[in-house]
């Protein structure tokens, strides 16, 4: 068989990239075109996505494929999750898309529950309640921003948002789709009892479709600015539901933790778990590549570390070698803490969170280092005792994948607190994903297996096994104490 590539456009809520796969037989290599950074822009007093400029990125991407004299068969996108963008009769924005890290939707659930209960949205969509996710940011649109919402003709999420721009053509890709809260696994459709609650028409959804749909061509406007007229096919367009893909596991007794600016952490299940009991563990059930669903927790991750680092100016390995020279468990913090979302501060965040809590205040960046990487290993360990709970297999090892991978400490620490083996890599675990994705539609992979197999065979893999763990019981024991007083929702 010869070789094939594909393009991938993965764009987080940090940074993007856009990465050339070439696929011969059973491996796979990468090659970085462009990277640059993302971010959300205030504008009169709100956060925005800026659609343009990240356009204009995947445009660079496309030219620096053809400049390479790449002919890649597709290519596709993939983004953070529960953003959207609004288009008017004309297909045009009506706003610049929201983020999700907005205070407008500080309180959203808990009013929103007074229309619909929290119970029968969780058993209808089977979603973690979490201000940031779309159903409480249409909510809060409804309710302070009704003049937009009337001018709306078509909602897409954000992946499917530049498709668009791209193809001029619109549809809802599956993964993404179900981190809105408003998609019905059991249905395999848009809930309408929770749109009429939102006062939104059916017509405002598009068609849901699955991971390697090939949507179109390239608008010829686009082809001619690039250079090149490339297909383009739905991927696992949610970030998340890419990297799991590219866990490179066999059997099923694992585990997964998808670890960058947020930490997924969850199994992988053929179908939706949803009944009382994850409704209580606060567990949520996202859509996954080749018909999966991810049962998982979203965790706040090393979006803590990446803040205070902006305050400090300071280099990541620096940060992390002197965290290592620390006393263990000195400080910890609970990640999930609704004050760390988006704080002016994450020091002082961090700092108010110990005076509430009885905790001793960080007093160098190498502590708040120390205390944020081993708050985040319990964490882990919480959320895999929930996941151990609900699992129909034992999980014996756990797969740490994403940016997280090349953080030895924090791989080490959740190999201690959980007490399994951590399989840490690939780091471009949501690209690669994203590619192969696209190689299974084009037919040059045949399956979920046979994808997993090319990514164990094409990428390191380090692996971490527990060490003494006395200290880490007695440290999670107090964890446990601080969490309970503090948790909204598990």
């Amino acid at each position: 068989m010869g070789a094939s590539s594909y393009l991938a456009f993965d764009l987080g809520a940090e940074s993007g990239r856009a990465m050339l796969g070439r696929l011969e037989g059973t491996r796979l290599e990468l090659e970085e075109l462009h990277r640059f950074p993302n971010g959300p822009v205030e504008v009169e007093g709100t956060l925005h996505w800026d659609i343009a400029q990240l356009l204009a990125e995947v445009k660079t991407g496309l030219r620096r494929a053809v400049e390479r004299g790449a002919r890649p068969a597709s290519l596709g996108l993939d983004t953070w999750g529960v953003d959207f963008g609004l288009l008017d009769r004309d297909g045009e924005l009506v706003s610049q898309p929201y983020c999700y890290r907005d205070h407008r939707t500080d309180g959203a659930p808990e009013q929103f529950f007074r229309l619909v209960p929290r119970e029968r949205v969780y058993e209808l969509t089977g979603i973690q309640v979490m201000q940031i996710n779309t159903l409480y940011q249409l909510y809060a649109m409804t309710r302070d921003r009704p003049a937009e919402m009337g001018r709306a003709e078509a909602l897409l999420m954000m992946p499917d948002l530049l498709t668009y721009v791209l193809t001029g053509r619109k549809q809802a890709e599956f993964t993404i789709a179900t981190t809105s809260q408003l998609f019905n696994p059991r249905a395999g459709d848009w809930e309408p009892e929770l749109l009429e609650a939102l006062g939104i028409k059916r017509g405002l959804m598009q068609t849901i479709v699955s991971p390697g749909t090939t949507v179109g061509p390239l608008l010829g406007t686009v082809a001619q600015e690039v250079g090149a007229q490339i297909p383009v096919v739905t991927v696992g367009s949610h970030d998340t539901a890419s990297a799991v893909a590219a866990v490179p596991a066999e059997g099923v007794e694992w585990a997964y933790i998808s670890s960058g600016t947020w930490s997924l952490m969850g199994i992988e299940c053929h179908a939706p778990l949803i009944s009382e009991q994850t409704l209580a563990l606060n567990l949520t059930n996202e859509g996954g590549v080749g018909g999966t669903f991810r049962v998982l927790k979203n965790i706040m991750g090393l979006w803590l570390l990446q803040q205070c680092r902006k305050e400090w100016g300071a280099d990541y390995g620096e940060l992390i070698a002197a965290a290592e020279q620390m006393a263990p468990f000195r400080t910890l913090v609970y990640p999930d803490s609704p004050g760390f979302l988006n704080p002016p501060s994450m020091t002082e965040a961090i700092t108010a969170f110990c005076h509430r809590n009885g905790e001793r205040p960080p007093t160098s960046p190498a502590e708040y280092t120390r205390a944020i990487l081993e708050s985040l290993a319990m964490r882990y360990r919480m959320v895999l005792e929930e996941l151990q709970r609900v699992s129909a297999q034992p999980i014996n090892r756990l797969h740490l994948i994403g940016g997280g991978a090349r953080n030895r400490t924090l791989c080490q620490f959740a190999a201690d607190a959980t007490g399994l083996p951590v399989l840490a890599g690939p780091v471009e675990a949501t690209a690669i994903g994203n590619l192969l994705t696209q190689g299974m539609a084009a037919g040059a992979v045949k399956s979920m297996v046979e994808m997993r197999r090319v990514v164990a065979q094409s990428f390191a893999i380090e692996q971490y096994q527990p060490r003494k763990r006395e200290g880490w019981e007695s440290a999670y024991r107090r964890f446990r104490e601080m969490a309970a007083q503090c948790a909204y929702g598990g």
